[in-house]
């Protein structure tokens, strides 16, 4: 197995894991839903009733009041005292962090989401087996599902993915290891880390700049998309 095939499957294993200690470990943060008070908007036949052979491009629209808006997200304009040189760095890593969380976003809020699904499901289930079982099978599921994705995520991605399920279920990676696959496992995969350039022992810190930028992404993310009912 490769260097990279072992990181690949380093990041798999936390994200599976992940989807299971909402169990018995922390809850995972809920980013907050947008209340939809804006009139419903029409059907397709309805708006479409009065459209001409020329009123079929498609766009990115928002629908606003009563009324379908064009949509369109203008350039950044950056603001600042840097060289010429320094702000073209800024901005490269400023780039690459963020298409990082628009990629790997949404993993973690997999996580979060399969918690309470999973939660839901075993309320009513006593039996240790049928627990057991069922984790098992849904274990399972997610190794089908994200094992292809993940293993095309670059080391990058894979460190801010850390962070992002982190952020999502209150623990470190390391811990999350820890408490499901034994001390020595989670030395095992820190080594793994440590050879990439990355820790799992790391905790997610608002005070920290990094941290700070990837939680404002996140609510670009939310903003524009999971908590936008507008966004069409």
């Amino acid at each position: 197995m490769s260097r990279g095939s072992i990181y690949h499957q380093l990041c798999l294993t936390i994200l599976v894991i992940s989807c299971f200690m909402g169990l018995n470990l922390r809850a995972q943060i809920t980013p907050p839903v947008a209340e939809d008070s804006l009139p419903p908007i029409p059907s397709y036949s309805e708006r479409s009733k009065n459209w001409g052979p020329n009123d079929t491009i498609m766009t990115d629209a928002v629908w606003t009041g009563k009324e379908m808006m064009s949509y369109k997200e203008e350039s950044m304009v950056w603001v600042g005292n840097l060289s010429a040189k320094k702000l073209e760095k800024y901005i490269a890593e400023w780039t690459r962090l963020r298409n990082a969380v628009y990629v790997c976003y949404p993993f973690a809020r997999v996580a979060g989401a399969t918690i309470n699904d999973i939660t839901a499901k075993l309320a009513n289930v006593t039996s240790k087996k049928e627990r057991k079982e069922y984790i098992k099978s849904r274990e399972k599921e997610l190794r089908k599902q994200f094992t292809e994705p993940l293993s095309n995520l670059s080391v990058y991605q894979g460190k801010v993915l850390m962070k992002l399920i982190n952020r999502q279920t209150g623990n470190n990676c390391y811990e999350i290891l820890k408490e499901y696959k034994g001390g020595l496992n989670a030395r095992a995969y820190q080594t793994v880390a440590f050879f990439f350039g990355s820790s799992l022992k790391q905790d997610w810190d608002l005070k920290d700049q990094n941290d700070r930028q990837i939680e404002n992404f996140v609510k670009e993310i939310d903003g524009n998309w999971y908590g936008n009912t507008l966004r069409k």
